[in-house]
C-alpha cells in the first residue's frame, strides 16, 4: 500500500521546517513575514522573528545580538533603568499594549511599524574626540551598520521613559507615541531628534 499523498515529505522543504514554526505569530497576534527594508545598511541587523522572549540565549556572545529579534532588544532596552531593571514579563506587556495601539493608530502590522521607527532613528553620522597635543578636538565619523540600530533602539526607550516618567501617559502610550512618530519621521519625536541632533553636530565637526 502506497503513503498517501498528504504523508509524502515535500523533497522542496528546508531541513528541519515545520508548518507550525511558518504559522507563528508575535504575541500570537502579529504576522513577522514580509517585513519592508527601506535601509539595505540596516537590514541585516534588524532580525525580526515571533519569538519575543529567547531566555538570554545570546547574553554570552556580544557580536551575535543581531540574532535576537529587534522586539527583544527593544524589550531588553526598555529594562535598562533603575525602575525596571530586570523586569522583562512588565517590559513584554508594555510593548504588546504598545504594539495594540499602534495597530489602533495606523492600521498597520506594529512589526513594519517598529522597523521603518529604528530605520528612520538610526544616525548615519555621529563625532567622536580626538587629542592632538593635548588639545581634544571633534570630528565627524561615519555610523557602523549595528551601532545604528543600538543607538535607535536607545533613543525609542528613552524618548519612551521620558514621555511616562511622572505624567499621566502610560508606559505603553508613550512607546506608541514614539513608534508612530519615528515611523512617520516626525521631528517632534524624541528619538528622531535626537537623531537629527547627533547628525547635526557631526556636519559641523567634519
Amino acid at each position: 500500500m502506497s503513503e498517501s499523498e498528504g504523508d509524502t515529505p515535500d523533497p522542496d522543504a528546508p531541513a528541519g521546517s515545520d508548518e507550525t514554526e511558518t504559522d507563528a505569530l508575535l504575541f500570537g497576534v502579529w504576522e513577522t513575514d514580509d517585513i519592508a527594508y527601506a535601509d539595505p545598511s540596516t537590514k541585516r541587523y534588524i532580525n525580526v522573528t515571533p519569538i519575543a522572549h529567547t531566555m538570554g540565549r545570546h547574553a554570552s556572545k556580544q557580536f551575535q545580538k543581531s540574532e535576537i529579534s529587534v522586539v527583544e532588544r527593544l524589550i531588553n532596552r526598555l529594562m535598562q533603568t533603575e525602575e525596571n531593571t530586570g523586569k522583562k514579563q512588565q517590559a513584554m506587556r508594555i510593548v504588546r499594549d504598545a504594539f495594540e495601539l499602534v495597530h489602533e493608530g495606523t492600521d498597520e502590522n506594529p512589526v513594519q511599524v517598529l522597523v521603518t521607527a529604528v530605520e528612520n532613528a538610526a544616525p548615519r553620522e555621529e563625532t567622536v574626540r580626538l587629542k592632538y597635543g593635548g588639545i581634544s578636538v571633534p570630528q565627524a565619523v561615519d555610523v557602523a551598520p549595528q551601532r545604528r540600530v543600538d543607538q535607535a533602539l536607545k533613543f525609542l526607550a528613552e524618548g519612551t521613559y521620558r514621555g511616562s516618567y511622572k505624567t499621566p501617559t502610560s508606559a505603553a502610550e508613550a512607546l506608541a507615541n514614539q513608534l508612530m512618530g519615528a515611523a512617520d519621521y516626525d521631528v517632534g519625536t524624541y528619538a528622531i531628534n535626537q537623531k537629527e541632533e547627533a547628525e547635526r553636530v557631526a556636519a559641523a565637526a567634519r
